[in-house]
């Protein structure tokens, strides 16, 4: 595998989701939901009659049937029959159809009037906490995979819809395993959109796509804790300094030591969840030789020290 893929697998290890809950919706027109946004991923599919989404104040866009679409962000959006219908507020809708706490059990419930009907199969995933230059902060507001461009998608849909059928069964283990396996679907979309054209590309994924820049890449998530240089890195690449330096921060969005120290302080995010790691732990094992140091550049990343952020946790 190149030096892109290897990097696409590594990196969704480590940005595996923390949790995930389903839902399964049937809807029928004229029928119009508006969502204020969640913390966290959505993906949707949809059988039936075509639907449109609008996020936020953009133009709405029309979604076929086994279309696979992701909000990475959880933006707020609309989704309704046909554009310009009045949308009742989603989060209300939902919270008359679950039960105990949301993400305790799958959600199903159908809403519309009498018209053509719309089958949507619905994944929420709380993602670990990202930051400028991560993976889930360069993707777009709205990721659409379209049964029409790749045989890829058929089987994704698929895929989806067993999840989500699945886990209303509500089988012993099934809040793990719908969790694992939004990983897999997780992969794979992302996967479809890294091979989009490069103009759709932002950010990480364009350097992903380089397979010089992305040598670069690998080896700091191999090895955060290595003191890495800009002299090292572009080495790496089989570059010179110069050229690896610009090719790097046009492709990316930031400087090769903007990224390792963003990579650095997320892989710390998700090490500060472990309880048996103590902060000279976390620190030497993303590069920094005190905690002090690593504390001050968590602050400066997070917003807060990483005590504050374990006890949240």
């Amino acid at each position: 595998m190149h030096a892109s893929g290897d990097l696409l697998s590594r990196l969704l290890a480590h940005w595996r989701s923390d949790r995930a809950v389903t839902a399964r919706f049937a809807l029928s027109a004229p029928w119009a939901l508006r969502s204020d946004g969640v913390e966290g991923a959505l993906i949707r599919m949809a059988t039936g009659t075509p639907y449109w989404i609008a996020i936020g104040q953009d133009m709405p866009q029309r979604i076929e049937a086994g279309d696979i679409l992701m909000l990475p962000h959880g933006d707020a959006h609309t989704i309704s029959s046909a554009p310009g219908l009045p949308a009742r507020p989603f989060q209300p809708l939902i919270a008359t159809h679950q039960v105990g706490a949301h993400g305790e059990r799958p959600i199903v419930f159908s809403h519309g009037g009498d018209g053509p009907a719309t089958g949507m199969f619905s994944l929420h995933l709380w993602m670990p906490d990202s930051g400028p230059g991560t993976l889930v902060d360069t993707l777009p507001r709205l990721i659409v995979i379209r049964q029409r461009d790749t045989a890829v998608t058929a089987a994704l849909a698929q895929t989806m819809a067993s999840l989500v059928d699945q886990s209303l069964l509500q089988p012993p283990g099934w809040q793990l395993a719908t969790a694992r396996m939004a990983d897999l679907l997780l992969v794979h979309i992302l996967g479809e959109h890294l091979r989009s054209s490069a103009e759709q590309r932002a950010g990480m994924l364009r350097g992903m796509a380089d397979q010089g820049i992305a040598r670069a890449m690998l080896g700091i998530h191999e090895h955060p804790e290595r003191p890495w240089t800009v002299a090292a890195l572009a080495s790496a690449c089989h570059l010179s300094r110069t050229v690896f330096s610009e090719r790097f921060r046009h492709l990316v969005g930031m400087t090769p030591m903007q990224y390792l120290a963003s990579y650095r302080m997320a892989v710390a995010a998700e090490k500060l969840k472990d309880p048996a790691l103590t902060l000279d732990q976390i620190a030497a094992a993303v590069g920094y030789e005190s905690d002090k140091a690593f504390a001050r550049a968590f602050r400066r990343w997070n917003g807060m020290t990483p005590a504050a952020y374990a006890r949240r946790r």
